[in-house]
């Protein structure tokens, strides 16, 4: 746990009412940028008044909650707005791998924030609203196969396939990555942008290097209401109209993707049936359409147990089917054994939580790691017994659109 220099304790916290910001992402300054946009509401933050690092290992979000808490405990906080999101926030990112380093805890020194109708400014010391600089191109990217070429991940989902068959389990989620290097650094601000515009539906979220925009909200804690959005079954968009509504129908009546999506839904019922008083879970699915792919999309909700933080929400919910697998442990030692890499944080869940414990957080998905002008991109598909690794191949190449054009337009 780290304080930034000039910073006292007990931190000094203000939330103060504000004219509507507008744009929200236009109000980043260039360094080091913090994001959680949907519909443009959401919150968009700078600089570190604090920082937890956490240790990998069982009980990590356990270990998350109280050095955030220690954080938080006296802060002298003015607070006139008083809702999700207000008064103290941290920012958070969690490795897939529980026994991988890199997840943190970011409590920034400023959040500009906007949600049903208000907006509201906190500050931590003497901060406050920078000037933002003009975003800057990346300028040419050059792409390079990243930890396996896409020969090699096809015979990894080969060998899924025939695990499956063999009974060893029922689903297993495979990812693999994409390296591209640009000609200047990548600057974060400018993939938030395209990204916010081109997928209003999805969470564009920006923690620590790591940027996407996510389709899968893991969960939403507003006081004892918790939310998810469980997306499983997956489909590219069609070529013109007619071609997009037969695909659609299609992953509808997909024996294959019904069962992919059923295995992601009761995971995500039993993690929550031990938290909820009350939880409401579809018979079936919804579709939800998006500019570069198509779901299977079920929205559970719940009524949560008195004194639970979002962050024991995820901590239940890690990893569901529909990144992981069915059964789980079987499926993690196949994601190590075939995989030919380390995930770090995608898949894993990024979000923010304030001292309420209220808080939104999702499954980094349609994400990458930018480090300089380096990014790591990452993209995965559900394996089951009649998939085609050919046809999951191609699913992954229509996910990678999505930060392949954040890079390039």
């Amino acid at each position: 746990m780290r304080v930034a220099p000039g910073l006292t304790r007990p931190l000094v916290v203000r939330t103060t009412r504000v004219a509507d910001p507008g744009d929200l992402l236009t109000r980043l300054p260039v360094t080091a940028p913090y994001a959680w946009i949907r519909h443009g509401e959401g919150l968009v933050a700078w600089g570190e008044a604090a920082r937890v690092e956490v240790p990998p290992g069982p009980g990590r979000f356990a270990r998350a909650r109280e050095r955030l808490a220690a954080v938080f405990a006296g802060a002298h906080v003015d607070d006139e707005v008083r809702a999700p999101g207000s008064g103290p926030v941290a920012f958070g990112s969690f490795t897939f791998d529980a026994g991988s380093p890199g997840s943190v805890l970011v409590v920034p020194r400023t959040v500009l924030a906007r949600r049903g109708g208000r907006a509201w400014l906190t500050t931590i010391g003497e901060s406050g609203l920078e000037e933002a600089a003009p975003l800057r191109s990346p300028g040419a990217i050059r792409y390079a196969d990243g930890s396996l070429t896409a020969s090699q991940w096809e015979q990894a989902v080969a060998q899924a396939v025939r695990r499956i068959r063999s009974g060893l389990l029922e689903k297993v989620v495979l990812a693999r990555d994409l390296t591209a290097v640009a000609e200047r650094p990548i600057d974060t601000r400018l993939l938030l942008s395209r990204l916010a515009a081109r997928f209003p539906e999805c969470y564009t979220f920006s923690c620590d290097g790591l940027v996407g925009a996510t389709p899968e909200l893991l969960v939403r804690r507003t006081g004892q209401t918790v939310e998810s959005l469980v997306l499983a079954g997956t489909t590219p968009r069609g070529d013109h109209p007619a071609d997009d509504v037969a695909r659609g129908a299609a992953l509808f009546a997909s024996a294959k993707d019904r069962h992919e999506h059923a295995c992601a839904v009761d995971s995500v019922r039993r993690a929550l049936t031990p938290l909820c008083a009350e939880l409401d879970v579809p018979a079936d699915p919804e579709l939800l359409v998006l500019p570069n792919v198509q779901h299977l999309a079920s929205p559970v909700t719940g009524r949560l147990a008195d004194g639970l933080s979002v962050l024991d929400v995820v901590a239940a919910m890690h990893p569901t089917a529909a990144v992981g697998g069915t059964p789980t442990r079987t499926a993690l030692q196949v994601i190590g054994e075939l995989e030919g890499m380390d995930r770090a944080g995608y898949a894993g869940p990024v979000g923010w939580v304030d001292a309420r414990g209220d808080g939104e957080w999702g499954i980094a998905l349609r994400c990458a790691r930018i480090e300089g002008s380096r990014a790591r991109l990452f993209a995965g598909g559900g394996i089951m017994a009649d998939s085609d690794p050919a046809a999951e191949l191609a699913e992954t190449r229509a996910k990678f659109r999505a930060m392949r054009y954040a890079l390039e337009s």
